[in-house]
C-alpha cells in the first residue's frame, strides 16, 4: 500500500495530517468551446482551520483568483460553526505555550486572561 502525500497549509506551511480538520480548494482549468475539449490536472490547495477562518475574517485578497477563493472560504466558514470550533479547539492547545511575564521589549502578557496587553 502506498503512503498519502503529506499535505501543508498553503498560507501558514502547517502540516495536515490525513483526517485532521482542513479546507480543501481544487483548481483545475477547463477550456470551452473549443474542440477537443482540454482538462488540466486539477490540484489540491489546503488551509489549515485557523488559517481558514482568519482568511474568511479578514478583508479580500487582491487578484481575481484570490479573491474566487477567498469568497468559497468565507462561505464555508459562515455556513457551519464547526470550522471555527476547529479553529479555536487549536489555539486552546497554543495557550499552554505562550510565556507569561515580561519579554525584553517590555510586552506583558497577562497570565489568566488569555490576552496580550501593550
Amino acid at each position: 500500500m502506498g503512503t498519502l502525500e503529506t499535505l501543508y497549509c498553503l498560507r501558514c506551511n502547517r502540516e495536515l495530517e490525513a483526517g485532521h480538520k482542513s479546507v480543501a480548494v481544487y483548481m483545475f482549468a477547463q477550456t470551452v468551446g473549443i474542440r477537443p475539449r482540454q482538462k488540466s490536472a486539477a490540484q489540491r490547495i489546503c488551509f489549515c482551520p485557523q488559517c481558514s477562518v482568519s482568511l474568511a475574517l479578514g478583508p479580500p485578497p487582491e487578484g481575481a483568483l484570490n479573491i474566487a477563493a477567498w469568497k468559497m472560504i468565507r462561505d464555508l466558514v459562515s455556513t457551519d460553526p464547526a470550522l471555527n470550533e476547529a479553529a479555536w479547539e487549536s489555539l486552546r492547545g497554543v495557550v499552554g505555550y505562550l510565556p507569561t511575564g515580561e519579554d525584553d521589549r517590555g510586552l506583558r502578557i497577562a497570565s489568566g486572561g488569555g490576552y496580550f496587553e501593550f
